[in-house]
């Protein structure tokens, strides 16, 4: 009880520290007006087309790569712990699988692009963001809410694009980092940036490993993580009017596991010796040209993706599987003025979409000598869609901003599906204010493990199984007090699925009736006077599927504090975060415990700082879990402690 109550106190004393910088601002609003910076707006991919942050009306979050580097985040997943309505699940150790959910839906329901390449694995439709390190982003995008109209399936709830650091057409740049810290954790990155009048050229190599520590509550055996990622970005101007565009990115894991045990210790996280490896490639190559003045632009693009993982135990092979995704998209925008009516700017995009998924078990030496095997179980399954989209942005006397999206699927494997999306902002004349609204649908469809199960047959698939649907709206009011010193947000959200995909026994099955989500995010964003800054974010989430039960892994409440002070002529920084997860339940698979518990809240404060010595050369530090909090995000599984790590980075 003690200690519960020392921890409330140091979150007190963040929390309290974050309404310090607040009552600062307000008190020196007025005498400090000149020294407010006023950013410039960033362009986001709420659509098939870029629109202006303002200019949407849907829930938009974006993280810049300085932002990044600033707070020395190493895994986007703990980026992403500060958006509101996102809640993240990580399977214990550093690189362990993560599950992000976004306002109360399941991790499939959310779509990861990376440079605009579908990240999501086939097998179970799902992005582990324990593979995503920070080391070459230059931005994240985040959109809330069903976006189906426009990315299709899996979009049902969300879309994260990663978007890499891209060159530089001013000469070249040559930029590195290595750290060190707890748990022998060691980092090194290099970034090489360059290009001339025409083109633009950009590498990107990091390597991360950890020992980390026993995930297990039993034995001592450490659980760490090696990750190396390799990108590569090139633009090239073929003409006035022609820009041609690829990329391509190679990520390769290798992650220790710890697997749960058999009778008597069914269903406890035991300390043995269990190892994940993935290796992936995804890349994309793409062509743009304008007409009419620039008023036409086309668009092509082929995006592939190639993912194979493979499961050890002490050392031997024993599950695995490959999945592929080609997609081919052509897309066409034309935009117009009509000044007569409404002073109006006007942008129509049609475009045609081509997707093949490919999915494949990985055969063990056990299951090809066996001669009980039915090696079909192993053959490939593929499934193809085509898609029409169409879209229209309209901008009407500088203040009403409206979007609309439709999609029509031609599926064959679960017929045919027709989305929407209609998304609105009004900026009020004379006031500070900015009404958003938006309304859409999204569908899901079954994943391969779904429709055809895992190996070996303790899951079976189920090929009758129907996409899951949804309907989701949400309205809020962005507010900017003190000349923009200060910006908040309140968004309420509400989504129904239909439909939804549940476990069995030892299978799968659509739920009848409809499972309901709503909640109400808060967001503020403090800009104040001499270097200080300060945010924050609160959600509500109410999930329960059609029985009416409560979802798992979906805290009811959750939010973010964080505070940062610059100083000494913009050379020094010093950073302080802290997360708050609340009360959530979980499913046990423990023989004699409950099917369900509830894992407890935690509250977890990071703090930084860092100090540049020229131009060219920084040095970093922080102290991850200040407080050393103890906590489980995933039943059974043990997370981080107290952690230091201090880094260089360098720029030539």
């Amino acid at each position: 009880m003690t200690r519960n109550l020392l921890q409330h106190k140091k979150t007190i004393l963040v929390l309290g520290t974050a309404l310090t910088v607040f009552s600062l601002g307000h008190a020196f609003a007025e005498e400090k007006k000149q020294e407010t910076v006023q950013l410039k707006e960033i362009l986001v991919t709420a659509g098939r087309t870029p629109i202006e942050e303002g200019k949407t009306g849907r829930a938009v979050t974006v993280i810049t790569g300085k932002q990044l580097e600033q707070n020395q985040v190493r895994y986007v997943a703990d980026a992403l712990r500060m958006v509101p309505g996102f809640a993240v699940s990580r399977t214990g150790s550093y690189g362990g699988l993560t599950q992000v959910r976004v306002r109360g839906a399941e991790a499939n329901h959310l779509l990861v692009m990376i440079d605009g390449v579908e990240a999501g694995s086939p097998s179970d439709g799902e992005f582990d963001f324990g593979e995503l390190v920070s080391a070459d982003i230059d931005r994240i995008e985040i959109l809330r809410g069903p976006q189906s109209a426009f990315w299709g399936s899996n979009a049902l709830a969300g879309v994260v694009n990663i978007i890499t650091k891209g060159g530089k057409r001013d000469g070249f740049k040559i930029s590195g980092t290595t750290e060190t810290g707890s748990h022998n954790a060691w980092l090194g990155g290099l970034l090489l940036q360059g290009g001339k009048d025409n083109y633009d050229m950009a590498f990107g190599a990091s390597y991360r490993r950890t020992d980390g520590f026993n995930v297990s509550s039993f034995g001592n055996e450490k659980d760490g993580d090696e990750n190396l990622t390799l990108n590569g970005k090139v633009n090239i101007d073929l003409s006035d009017t022609a820009k041609l565009d690829a990329s391509l990115r190679y990520f390769n894991r290798t992650a220790d596991n710890d697997g749960t045990g058999p009778w008597p210790n069914d269903g406890y996280i035991l300390d043995t010796d269990e190892q994940s490896k993935t290796r992936e490639l995804i890349g994309s190559i793409g062509l743009t040209w304008t007409a009419l003045d620039e008023a036409l632009t086309q668009k092509l693009r082929f995006n592939g993706s190639d993912a194979k993982r493979k499961n050890y135990d002490t050392g031997a092979y024993v599950s695995g599987n490959q999945g592929k995704r080609y997609t081919g998209t052509y897309q066409a925008t034309y935009a117009f003025d009509t000044p007569a009516f409404g002073d109006a700017h006007h942008k129509i995009t049609g475009g045609l979409e081509w997707k093949q998924e490919r999915f494949q078990q990985l055969a063990t030496e056990a299951d090809l000598s066996s001669p009980w095997t039915d090696m079909s179980q192993f053959d490939e399954h593929k499934r193809s869609m085509y898609s029409f989209i169409g879209e229209y942005n309209g901008e009407f006397v500088d203040q009403f901003f409206v979007n609309l999206g439709l999609r029509h699927d031609v599926n064959k494997d679960f017929g045919d599906a027709t989305t929407f999306s209609l998304s609105g902002a009004w900026a009020i004349p004379d006031t500070n204010a900015r009404l958003h609204s938006s309304v859409g649908t999204g569908v899901a469809n079954p994943t391969f493990y779904e429709q055809f199960g895992y190996i070996p047959n303790s899951f079976i698939g189920n090929p009758a199984l129907k996409p899951e649907k949804s309907l989701g709206w949400d309205i809020g009011l962005e507010y900017a007090f003190f000349d923009g010193l200060v910006v908040t947000d309140i968004t309420y959200f509400n989504q129904d699925l239909s439909d939804e995909i549940v476990g069995t026994m030892n299978s799968v099955k659509n739920l009848d009736g409809r499972s309901k989500r709503h909640g109400v995010e808060l967001a503020a964003t403090l800009n104040l006077f001499h270097g200080f800054t300060a945010g924050g974010s609160y959600t509500y989430t109410s999930s329960r599927d059609a029985e009416s039960v409560i979802e798992v892994r979906r805290p009811r409440h959750s939010g973010s504090v964080n505070v940062a002070y610059t100083f000494y002529e913009d050379r020094a920084r010093l950073f302080g975060e802290a997360v708050f997860n609340g009360k959530m339940d979980d499913n046990v698979f423990v023989t004699g415990l409950p099917p369900r518990l509830t894992l407890g809240s935690y509250t977890v404060v990071n703090i930084g700082g860092s100090y540049k010595f020229t131009d060219k050369l920084e040095g970093y530090a922080r102290i991850e879990n200040l407080f050393d909090k103890k906590y489980q995000e995933v039943y059974g599984y043990n997370t981080p402690g107290r952690g230091a790590f201090a880094g260089l980075k360098a720029s030539f």
